[in-house]
């Protein structure tokens, strides 16, 4: 073993390893993983400092369980959030991390959570019931709009009016814009961070974000001057917490895990839903099992029934694992040397556990490209093997709500219609901005209403 001596990895310049990597990751990956083994080293950009990828369970387990102190994530390793904010829990490290992760955990579980699993169904309802049968549409922008409308009643507690209007026109063009490419770009490298007037992509985006701050924190405002106890949407939660010292989260801070729950909970848990809705429905023999399965909790079931379901939730599982819509877990900054799988890695050195390896390794997942949720009926995996949402100190704090919302999004869709896909051929994966999501998008033909829900309830979400 020598001190110094980095995993191999491709010897090209770090230029074209970044577009490979921004163009066509999967492949590239991949390809890395046949030709150098469970660990590789990559340049990519925008300072091209090695980055080492690794998808062996037992050096994942490794990272996940390192003290923070040697090993730890945030804006040192590289997480820079320029629409989260510098308190996201994203970009925070050490202590400020600690706290703030503390403080947000009892609003995104247990109970807290279970209150929500109604509101979903309700506004899942009112999104559906304006297909019509016999026309196709994209499933994307349904389930975006299914997922919007949580993250804003659910999280943010707004109701309808102005407000509500707003806050929703502009995160629809904050996050979905109309050259993702380009976005991606500006938001890897700082140097085209430039605002060259409100025509420019930076520009652009900046005059956006303040447009959010400004509805975001009048919201905040007027809750302090008008507190209503009744109320249990997340931000609600949020400003009644307090620290070990009795002191509540700044508004600062309130605004930073707002967008960044708003971020990491609403493209993922679409496309997430997308890709589920494309493999029930190519694959008959999974649809006719999900549905026997949701049948028989009999018509309008409780929320907390279909999370229980096993199938849903293998169904679930195994779509988070094929294409997981993050590739990979977030990036860790050695602290101090580290010894992982025989290499001595210095300070400075960023280590990358890599989901979608992971997660395609043939020895825990026999068939990989195969859609198989019984594999997830027939064992168990560790938290190393199967890491659709990270993990240690940086497992995603919306796992538990995400599952929940894809479940109950699921269970409503397929007990009230009848549907097919328009195309039959198959959906490959591609590269959405940071995500991973069905190349193409995913068309839909609506063929009839389900015979256990002739009618669509009108349902008022007032």
């Amino acid at each position: 073993m020598s001190a110094l001596k980095l995993p191999n990895g491709p010897k090209t310049h770090p230029w074209v390893q970044t577009y490979q990597w921004l163009t066509n990751p999967l492949e590239y990956m991949e390809a890395c993983a046949k030709r150098y083994g469970d660990i590789f080293t990559l340049r990519i950009g925008p300072v091209f400092s090695p980055q080492v990828f690794i998808s062996n369970p037992q050096a994942i387990q490794q990272i996940f369980s390192t003290d923070p102190k040697l090993l730890d994530s945030g804006a040192p390793a590289g997480i820079k959030a320029p629409l989260l904010g510098d308190q996201s829990l994203l970009a925070l490290e050490g202590k400020p991390h600690q706290r703030q992760r503390k403080l947000l955990t009892p609003p995104l579980h247990g109970e807290r959570m279970l209150a929500y699993g109604q509101l979903t169904r309700l506004i899942t309802e009112q999104v559906i019931s304006q297909w019509q049968v016999g026309e196709s549409f994209a499933v994307l922008p349904s389930v975006q709009t299914i997922s919007l409308e949580v993250i804003l009643r659910a999280v943010f507690g707004l109701v309808d009016g102005p407000r509500y209007e707003k806050l929703k026109q502009v995160l629809l063009e904050i996050l979905n814009p109309k050259q993702p490419f380009v976005t991606a770009m500006m938001f890897l490298f700082p140097s085209l961070q430039r605002d060259l007037g409100s025509w420019s992509p930076w520009g652009k985006f900046l005059r956006l974000r303040e447009q959010m701050d400004e509805l975001i924190y009048a919201e905040i405002q007027e809750r302090k001057q008008q507190p209503d106890p009744s109320q249990t949407d997340i931000l609600s939660l949020m400003m009644a917490t307090r620290d070990e010292d009795g002191q509540p989260m700044t508004d600062v801070e309130l605004r930073d895990e707002l967008i960044t729950l708003l971020v990491a909970g609403h493209e993922t848990t679409a496309t997430s839903l997308t890709w589920a809705l494309y493999w029930i429905h190519h694959l008959p023999q999974v649809r006719e099992k999900l549905l026997q399965e949701i049948d028989s909790l009999g018509k309008d079931p409780d929320p907390n029934a279909v999370l229980r379901l096993p199938y849903l939730s293998a169904v679930c599982s195994e779509t988070l694992r094929l294409y997981p819509v993050a590739m990979l877990a977030l990036n860790r900054l050695v602290k101090s040397p580290l010894e992982i799988m025989g290499y001595q890695l210095n300070p400075g050195i960023l280590v990358i556990p890599c989901i979608y390896l992971t997660h395609h390794r043939e020895d825990l997942y026999p068939q990989s490209k195969q859609f198989k949720p019984e594999r997830f009926l027939e064992r168990q995996f560790t938290p190393a093997e199967y890491l659709p949402f990270g993990g240690g100190n940086r497992r995603c704090i919306g796992m538990a709500f995400a599952l929940f919302e894809m479940k109950v999004v699921l269970a409503t869709v397929l007990s009230h219609w009848q549907m097919e896909l328009a195309d039959s051929k198959p959906v490959q994966p591609a590269r959405k901005g940071a995500l991973l999501g069905p190349g193409g998008g995913v068309q839909m033909i609506v063929t009839g209403k389900r015979e256990q829900n002739q009618a669509v309830r009108e349902t008022s979400l007032v």
